[in-house]
């Protein structure tokens, strides 16, 4: 394999571990012991599957893939290397510079370990050591040793050297493993390890949300795993599903939502330290490490020793230390082969419990970067285990084990991985992986120490005080609680505005992290919802807990504006960040009458810490505050705005805008601004072109510019009404100007702009060129008279601070820009919004999904009512209505709701789901009697636990992005081979990033998916769903949207492996889902009734099809309108299943709808009108066929010869092509000779149309004033943020460059 990265930096040896320590998320001591040090210990925690890991992500774990050829061919940005010569390096093509190319061969060794016969292990030349270590570990003969090295020929390898540069290491050598004597920690890791190996295959870490476990229920689902079934032959199909699946059921269970497990056999009763240790000294002196208690099957109690050699059962009881060893002496290396010999039960159950784990999809078993929760679990036994006692009590809650005596220095570790360099793509993604990686654990241990916080299990720093004024320090991380601390915001909310402001400083973190500027540094934030409590969590700055806040601070305010201080390095440094934010420097005035000059909100504060570094902090004013929601601001809004009812009063006076809608009034603004000056560069130029053809007309205008100008001379000292009837005149001419702009697309009009703006001499083109800038920047409300400039003052409308010039004109049109932005979120983001929703573009399936789709148009969560009314008089719409109404609910929570239910269609369950998610509760898993007015649905035992809501930033994988956005390109193009390995290599970036396990890796892995099914590679589409699927599970949640779409993907794909009892029971599962989250109130069960019932057609179930096929008629009528396409599909679908039952009839009545429809809407020469009106024609035959022989029968006549009727039972690749087209996916098939013509047609059409522009523009080249590039628009993020179509899914990237997980719709 080629093309995979050598990156030779000081600090490889640190930062690349081995694949499962990148997929291990458990730094903050969750996995104790067992983690693995700076100076080479053998980490034997949390490593799982990790061989098949290794399979799985074809060596993601060494670097680069050899599909980055078409990445540096598309995409890349930097400069192709070339040698003396100039020819490319290594003789491939187009290399990022600082990239070094080699070879990667994959050979074979030999392994021998104790007591096993030697095996063969392939391995890659850049694997480390460190990687056949883990595989042995994992590997189920030799998953009980921890405690070992590996030798070749006599001599120990170094667990972090590649293989490559081991001497002697070739085909065929052989690797011993030799046993290696015990330390104290050695021993503790073993122990730990073998618990772990007991609790492997049971989901009780999973349900209590530890040590980033979480749940998948995929191979419960469909019976194991579907990789394995056998698609050579039919399966033996059961059809049947449950009652509650079927359309119309009013049951909505919840129990079904964790299938039922069978329950592992336990292998001993009790494992745990003894009351006995630690050994005493003279028996340390023997070589005593540590004592076990273990009680077996047998109900037998023994008393182990771990010693330097290994252990073996000593004659200790309860009341006695003996520690001699007892009469039979079993001296083992490993605990578990001293205890299958003393237990044969414990022999034969862990033999069948390895089995089970082997079984388990390695993605089961990786840990996912942030831990995920369940909403619902079973109440389950609480066990003995000395492990999670040691976890829960001992001194590791506050130090790392890997550094000796010492607490991880989070905000050292967060600031020096971001200074780590980034000019090459080796580099950026050792950086990226390292911030990501020291990011995640950051997270874990906030988390945690939060907990703590609230559970009183730390000490605050000033016990004195009230409780909610307490602070707490612990694990070099800084917490404080949710309360308005001395009156701190008592002039914007009191505890109100304190417990909303710790969310906003947080998007403000976000958006200066994402802007990354070099020398500014923002602080590690968590934000954590626990037992009704939020706590901030965040890293501290050097020095900072030294001395006085007042005293660090060199940069803003400490008291709203009172004391204003700068610093010329913050202005410089903060300065590069304001083009990104939109935030316009301005000038304030302090109380000394000094005026201050900002480059940011005057809540932020500069403080320099005292390892040199520049930190801001306190960001929630770093976007423009909301004047919808400030209705003491003095401010009056727009009388459209005042009759939808605004201003409005918040709880609250910490309101502002996103950075969503920021972006996008931007860029609204940007697009009309490049209107309007491409229309008024064209009036000048056919203006001049008609003077060149007329000059006495000119020579006229000439005359009469003369007499203007001497009467503006004249005037200019009265500013005569004259003047001021031109100034009026002049800003209608502007308003009707952008109005006809408007009529112009936005890329012919940047064509028309940059034509305009080359370079030229000519001194009226300059005049005019200035003229036109101006007006157009009017028109826009631009801040600058000579170009495009929309920034916002962030301190505008806040009575605490004092402007330099608040009636300058400057000040005034700032304001202005505040209030239009307003005013565009309610009149055109929210309009925007309802309009995708109407047209299908976005379908929300719960509360979470709701408001994520309205924060990527920018709509905050206050704005959910004003949604809500808008929506009304849309019938369409009555699935958001209720989801609207259910999020209102959870979070007001009103007492009184019955009504509510009735009213708006809500589902108690999905009310009750969604409660639980947004609180943090925990619930027993069993049937609840909801609907019930006497009997009690709930008691104090239903209530399992309380989790944690946290809320973070989440770092991406910039160059993944790129890649996956150009292979999106190439796919639109049709160009699928080359799409598809950039895809690949994005996902192959992905894992070098975030390790196996992450929401943008689904994303991925699913397109991949969809990608090999529609080239038809339907095993090779099988595998890359199934990970998806499970890796939705793991990181979303068993219940979560995604995870709903992922399963009906699967379903398709499994059918098209004919697997169709393993699709039919993933399709059910879906819909089950669905109906959990929102009921059948929704397009998308419409959409998988469709599914479901071609499934059920297809097996010849054409009963339970048809109740399927008539509620998806039922919906798609309801939601996308009686003559929808959808509508006629459905129509021909039930058309189909009658006429396979032999009712013509019927299924005649249902074509002639389906027909009538597609005559309406496509027109009688289309295709699919043609296919239904031959359909028509054979059902009418059969029809008249039919009724003849009834009719004969009826009256006793003898028939001789019966004609046959002609019912075609469908094939299952023609169910297949159907389930195709209605879940939209289509097949073109263009030859390569087409793709060429089509290419040259399509830069023939270009060529054209520049000519067109340039000949209506003229030759002229002309200098261009303050005009964005239309490359280079307000914010480039901004374009992007479309959806790009590959054939038939919808993979959207979001704003920050992460690959959202929206699917099809």
């Amino acid at each position: 394999m080629t093309g995979v990265v050598e990156v030779k930096t000081e600090r490889q040896v640190e930062h690349r571990d081995d694949i499962a320590d990148m997929h291990d998320k458990k730094t903050e001591h969750t996995n104790g012991e067992g983690k693995k040090d700076v100076e080479g210990k053998k980490d034997v925690e949390g490593k799982k599957g990790v061989e098949e890991e290794k399979k799985l992500l074809n060596g993601t774990s060494n670097g680069l893939n050899s599909s980055s050829e078409s990445l540096e061919k598309s995409d890349s940005q930097e400069n192709v290397t070339k040698d003396e010569d100039g020819e490319k390096e290594g003789g491939t093509e187009d290399v990022t510079p600082g990239m070094v190319v080699i070879q990667d061969t994959g050979f074979v060794v030999s392994i021998e370990a104790p007591g096993l016969e030697p095996f063969d292990l392939a391995v890659s030349s850049m694997e480390l050591v460190q990687e056949i270590f883990q595989v042995l570990i994992d590997k189920e003969d030799t998953c009980h040793r921890t405690c070992f090295t590996l030798q070749l020929d006599g001599v120990t390898m170094d667990n972090f050297a590649e293989l490559k540069n081991i001497e002697g290491l070739k085909e065929g050598s052989t690797i011993k493993v030799v046993e290696e004597p015990y330390t104290v920690r050695e021993a503790r890791i073993h122990v730990r390890h073998v618990r772990d190996l007991l609790k492997s295959v049971d989901n009780q870490d999973a349900y209590n949300g530890v040590d980033c476990n979480s749940l998948s229920f995929l191979n419960a689902i469909t019976g194991g795993d579907i990789l394995d079934k056998k698609t050579n032959r039919p399966e033996s199909v059961d059809c049947t599903p449950p009652d509650y699946i079927m359309p119309g059921s009013k049951d909505r269970p919840i129990t079904p939502l964790h299938p039922k497990e069978v329950k592992p056999q336990p292998c001993l009763k009790v494992l745990t330290y003894s009351g006995w240790n630690p050994p005493p000294g003279n028996r340390k002196m023997h070589g005593d490490l540590l004592y076990l208690y273990v009680v077996t099957l047998e109900d037998k109690r023994y008393h182990l020793t771990a010693s330097t050699r290994g252990f073996y059962v000593n004659q200790s009881t309860q009341d006695e230390f003996n520690p001699r060893p007892a009469a039979q002496k079993h001296l083992c290396h490993s605990l578990i082969d001293v205890l299958s010999q003393i237990s044969p039960s414990f022999k034969r159950n862990f033999q069948v419990l390895l089995k089970k784990r082997a079984e388990k999809h390695p993605f089961e078993r990786v840990a996912t970067p942030y831990q995920v929760y369940s909403w619902m679990v079973p109440n389950m036994e609480h066990c003995v285990d000395s492990i999670r006692a040691e976890d829960a009590f001992s001194s590791r809650l506050g130090y790392e084990e890997h550094i000796p005596g010492q607490t991880r220095d989070w905000n050292e570790e967060l600031q020096t991985t971001r200074e780590l360099p980034q000019k090459n793509l080796p580099e950026r993604l050792i950086r990226e992986r390292a911030i990501f990686k020291v990011h995640s654990d950051f997270v874990v241990a906030a988390t945690r120490g939060a907990m703590a916080v609230i559970d009183g299990n730390i000490m605050a720093i000033n016990p004195g005080e009230d409780s909610k004024m307490q602070m707490f320090l612990w694990n070099n991380i800084f917490f404080s609680l949710g309360f308005d601390i001395k009156d701190h915001y008592k002039d914007f909310g009191g505890d109100a505005a304190a417990y909303t402001a710790p969310g906003i400083d947080l998007q403000g973190v976000k958006a200066y992290s994402t802007v990354d500027p070099d020398g500014l540094y923002t602080l590690g934030t968590v934000v954590v919802d626990y037992r009704g409590y939020r706590v901030t969590a965040q890293s501290i700055i050097p020095g900072i807990l030294e001395r006085e806040q007042e005293q660090s601070v060199v940069y803003g305010s400490v008291d709203f504006g009172k004391t204003v201080v700068t610093c010329d390095k913050y202005k410089e440094l903060l300065g590069k960040t304001t083009q990104a934010l939109k935030i316009r420097p301005h000038t304030v005035v302090n109380e000394k009458g000094e005026e201050i000059e900002l480059y940011s909100s005057v809540e932020c504060k500069g403080i320099i810490g005292n390892d040199g570094r520049h930190y801001i902090l306190d960001l929630l004013r770093t976007f423009p505050p909301d004047i919808n929601y400030l209705p003491d601001s003095g401010e009056e809004l727009s009388e459209e705005m005042k009759k939808l009812g605004y201003p409005r009063r918040q709880q609250h006076l910490l309101v502002c805008l996103r950075k969503e809608l920021v972006d996008a009034f931007v860029e609204n603004r940007y697009i009309s601004f490049v209107r309007q000056a491409a229309l008024l560069f064209q009036q000048w130029r056919l203006q001049k072109l008609q003077e060149q053809k007329d000059p006495a007309a000119n020579e006229t205008k000439e005359g009469e510019k003369k007499e203007e100008g001497m009467g503006d001379k004249k005037t200019e000292d009265g500013k005569s009404d004259e003047a001021n009837d031109k100034k009026t005149e002049d800003k209608e001419d502007e308003v009707k100007v952008v109005n006809s702009g408007e009529e112009l697309e936005e890329d012919e009009a940047k064509k028309i702009v940059e034509s305009f703006t080359k370079d030229s001499g000519s001194c009226e083109f300059e005049e005019n060129s200035r003229t036109i800038m101006k007006k157009a920047a009017r028109a826009v409300d631009s801040l600058s008279d000579t170009e495009f400039n929309i920034t916002f003052n962030p301190d505008l409308f806040q009575p605490h601070v004092v402007h330099a010039q608040p009636e300058s004109e400057t000040h005034l049109r700032e304001k202005l820009l505040v209030k239009s932005a307003a005013e565009f979120l309610v009149m055109q983001q929210i309009p925007s919004f309802i309009r995708d929703c109407l047209e299908h573009v976005s379908s929300p399936i719960d509360g979470f999904t709701l408001i994520q789709a309205l924060h990527h148009n920018g709509i905050n969560v206050r704005y959910l009512g004003k949604v809500m009314e808008m929506i009304e008089s849309h019938e369409t719409l009555s699935y958001l209505r209720a989801t609207l109404t259910s999020e209102l609910t959870s979070l007001s929570s009103r007492e009184s709701i019955d009504t509510m239910f009735e009213v708006y269609g809500i589902q108690k369950v999905s009310l009750l789901r969604r409660f639980c998610q947004m609180v943090g509760i925990q619930i027993q898993l069993r049937e609840y009697t909801l609907d019930s007015k006497t009997r009690q649905a709930f008691y104090e035992e239903d209530i399992i636990n309380v989790f944690p809501i946290v809320k973070n930033i989440h770092p991406k994988a910039t160059d993944a992005y790129h890649v996956f956005t150009s292979g999106q390109n190439k796919i639109q193009q049709g160009l699928l081979s080359e799409g598809f390995d950039l895809i690949s290599e994005a996902l192959n970036l992905l894992n070098n990033v975030y390790g196996a396990m992450h929401p943008e890796i689904a994303a991925c892995a699913r397109l991949l998916a969809r990608l090999n099914y529609i080239m038809g590679d339907y095993p090779e589409a099988l595998v890359f769903q199934q990970r998806a699927v499970l890796m939705s599970e793991r990181v979303h949640g068993i219940d979560h949207p995604n995870t709903i779409t992922e399963y009906a993907h699967l379903a398709l794909y499994c059918l098209a492996n004919n697997q169709i009892s393993t699709s039919l029971k993933l399709m059910y599962r879906a819909r089950y889902l669905a109906l959990v989250c929102h009921g059948e109130n929704h397009p998308e069960v419409g959409l998988f009734d469709s599914n479901i019932g071609l499934i059920l057609h297809a097996v010849g179930e054409f009963d339970l099809s048809l109740r399927f096929f008539q509620k998806s008629l039922e919906l798609n009528t309801k939601f996308f309108g009686a003559t929808s396409l959808k509508v006629a599909m459905s129509y021909h679908l039930i058309a189909r299943t009658y006429s396979c039952k032999g009712d013509f009839r019927t299924a005649l009545q249902n074509e002639k709808e389906a027909y009538t429809i597609y005559k309406q809407v496509l027109g009688e020469v289309h295709e699919r009108t043609r296919e239904s009106t031959e359909c028509l024609k054979h059902l009418t035959q059969q029809a008249v066929k039919f009724q003849k022989t009834m009719n004969q029968i009826s009256k006793g006549e003898r028939i001789s010869n019966m004609p046959p009727l002609q019912i075609h039972t469908p094939s299952l690749s023609n169910v297949l092509d159907t389930l195709n087209l209605i879940n939209g996916i289509v097949f073109v098939h263009i030859s390569q000779e087409d793709i060429e013509k089509f290419r040259l047609e399509m830069v023939q059409r270009q060529q054209a149309a520049d000519k067109s522009v340039t000949d209506c523009c003229g030759e002229d080249n002309h200098t261009s004033h303050g005009l964005p590039s239309s490359k280079s628009g307000p914010d480039n993020s901004t374009t992007e943020d479309k959806t790009e179509t590959v054939l038939d899914t919808n993979e959207n990237v979001t704003k920050d460059g992460e690959l959202s997980d929206e699917a099809s719709r």
